[in-house]
């Protein structure tokens, strides 16, 4: 299914239940699912999965052991068959999502949410023998029929399908892991989550979910910031053995299988998904840390002299800088900067921008039970997407819905190609995300008169960066790390803690002390759990769009035509291809250094205008 863009923010987690005093001033929007199904309860739900398990049944019974016979027209007709059922189960299970999102609290959710999940893993398993068996076709048998038009057009699926051919097993086996997924890395997944979405964390006497105690890490009273970090570390401790259960059982669980598979290190699944060479990602991973010196390191120095203090702790990472009059922006005002932005770099964007304000395609609300941060789903290409938020008011808020707005545009461009061939690698899936973001940081900055906001809004745009390059690397290590090590048997606790503190220190830099408080804090980030190795994926895609729109910035003639072809591209190229236009190539080390010295330069920037006081 199309990959549900579930970002960085969600690990910085804002709160869904307290907003900032003013936060709610207005009505914020929330989505409406109806585009999709009407209601849980809807007998189009179980139609339509009724409609797909007898079309599945059929497409096993009439292709099975055949394909190697047909012509390139009718293997073409099988794909879109496929393609067709494929859809329909992609629907389901996109509104289970995004209603379990909406309130993952619910125990009627979490059940319909289950309940569809595993009706759609026996449904899918009529269909698992059609990929396998294209892989089993000889390449001069297959290049052969591609020369019919019709399956030509299924031509970058059927390369990207074929990228798993060495690590697929016998049909019997792929079966079996199939329909085990709904009691393996699946459930342990909606254990995290629901165990995450139940926590509650008492500070200063108040009750607090997690993501409301992690959004206290901002406040600006350092001691407000000192005990939510200590309460978060208390409870995230006192559920140590759980997390790490969860941790290893799913490590061993992908060593297990990638040893089947023949999958010669634990990222090389990731990368092979993700459709990209294990030396470019080396490359990249190679230069962000080479960089630590000189942009987290020097950043945080540079923060701690602004806050008037001789280190930083870790509860001081996210805190605002002293001349932060945590201006609030009101919902209707951040759409706005928002929509000015992408009509001024292209009216085409624009558009499709606006058509996620006209409809209910966004929710922003704060309410219980809602997932943190924010994500976009494509959904279906019948259908749109959907974008979450939770909207408190202030400056990265605004921020975020930029971003989400770019994947969301970046998937209704992408949705002609259709469902097979619709979504983008995660390398290139926030391209569209970063590059929206950039262009409304760089009309609220150019539109900022007075100096002190302009130095509050580029610390900020530095400190998204470093969250979303130095952190996630970090994170990509730690992960690294991690499985290197379950390999040689289980990891305790103490020892997840350990290598958690170690790739914080090497990463954050001289300027921070690390409390035994902090030494649980890798058990809440989700993508270690959902998806493993993904994080790399926003250093990646934040260093391409640094150098990208260094390339719009310098003048690149028909800049906007060919980055809207870029998007309407989906997953039909690689990053070779997609690149080459703006004559940028991510192969070469270079490129990597090209978009760091984007961050460092801010931060010069920022040195520059340092009040003299500090």
């Amino acid at each position: 299914m199309p990959h549900a863009s579930r970002d960085r923010y969600a690990t910085l987690a804002a709160s869904p239940e307290a907003p900032a005093a003013g936060a709610q001033a207005q009505q914020l929007p929330a989505w409406d699912l109806s585009d999709l199904y009407p209601g849980p309860d809807s007998p189009t739900v179980a139609a339509d999965l009724d409609a797909a398990e007898k079309a599945a049944k059929a497409f096993a019974e009439r292709f099975k052991g055949r394909l190697a016979s047909l012509s390139g027209a009718d293997l073409a007709a099988a794909i879109e068959e496929y393609q067709r059922i494929e859809e329909i189960l992609g629907k389901v299970m996109s509104y289970a999502q995004l209603l379990f999102a909406e309130d993952a609290t619910s125990a009627e959710i979490g059940k319909f949410y289950q309940g569809c999940n595993e009706r759609v893993t026996t449904i899918s398993s009529h269909l698992i023998f059609f990929t396998l068996e294209l892989n089993r076709l000889e390449d001069a048998a297959l290049e052969k029929k591609l020369g019919d038009a019709a399956l030509a057009r299924f031509r970058p699926w059927l390369r990207d399908l074929r990228v798993f051919r060495p690590h697929q097993l016998a049909d019997e086996l792929e079966r079996l892991l199939h329909e085990k997924e709904v009691t393996g890395r699946s459930a342990w997944s909606r254990l995290f989550d629901e165990t995450m979405a139940g926590l509650r964390i008492t500070i200063e006497g108040e009750e607090l979910t997690l993501s409301h105690a992690l959004n206290r890490l901002s406040d600006h009273d350092r001691a407000r910031r000192e005990a939510a970090a200590k309460a978060i570390g208390a409870t995230l401790a006192g559920n140590a053995r759980l997390f790490a259960l969860i941790t290893n059982t799913l490590a061993k669980d992908k060593e297990i299988i990638d040893t089947w598979r023949s999958y010669e290190r634990p990222e090389s699944y990731r990368n092979r998904a993700n459709m990209v060479e294990d030396e470019v990602v080396e490359a990249l991973v190679s230069a962000v840390t080479a960089s630590f010196p000189r942009l987290s390191h020097r950043y945080y120095a540079l923060k701690a002299r602004w806050l008037g203090l001789e280190k930083l702790a870790y509860w001081d990472r996210n805190a605002p800088l002293p001349e932060d009059d945590d201006r609030l922006i009101s919902w209707d005002d951040a759409v706005r900067r928002v929509r000015s932005a992408y009509r001024s770099f292209s009216d085409e964007l624009a558009d499709v921008g606006d058509r996620f304000f006209a409809g209910p395609w966004i929710d922003a609300r704060l309410k219980p039970g809602k997932a943190s941060g924010a994500f976009a789903h494509p959904t279906v290409p019948s259908a749109h997407p959907y974008l979450l938020l939770n909207y408190h008011g202030r400056a990265r808020d605004v921020m975020t819905l930029a971003h989400e707005l770019g994947h969301g545009v970046h998937q209704v461009l992408a949705a002609p190609n259709g469902y097979l061939m619709s979504g983008t690698p995660l390398t290139l899936a926030e391209t569209a995300s970063v590059f929206g973001e950039m262009l409304t940081f760089r009309q609220m900055l150019d539109g900022e008169a007075d100096a002190r906001r302009r130095r509050v809004l580029l610390a900020g745009k530095v400190e998204d960066m470093l969250n979303t390059v130095v952190r996630q690397i970090a994170f990509y290590r730690f992960e690294q790390r991690v499985h290197a090590e379950r390999r040689k048997g289980e990891l305790t606790p103490d020892a997840l803690a350990a290598i958690w503190m170690e790739m914080q220190a090497e990463s954050l830099g001289p300027a921070f002390t690390f409390d035994d408080d902090y030494r649980t804090y890798w058990a809440y980030i989700p993508h270690f759990i959902h998806t493993p190795f993904y994080v790399y994926a926003y250093a990646f895609g934040d260093c391409l769009v640094n150098a990208l729109y260094g390339v719009f910035r310098d003048g690149h003639p028909r800049f906007q035509e060919k980055y809207l072809d870029l998007l309407r591209a989906g997953g039909t190229k690689r990053h070779k291809e997609l690149l080459a236009p703006f004559g940028l190539d991510a192969s070469d080390p270079a490129f990597w250094n090209r978009g760091l010295d984007v961050i460092a330069g801010f931060i010069d920037e920022l040195e520059a205008a340092m009040p003299a006081k500090a």
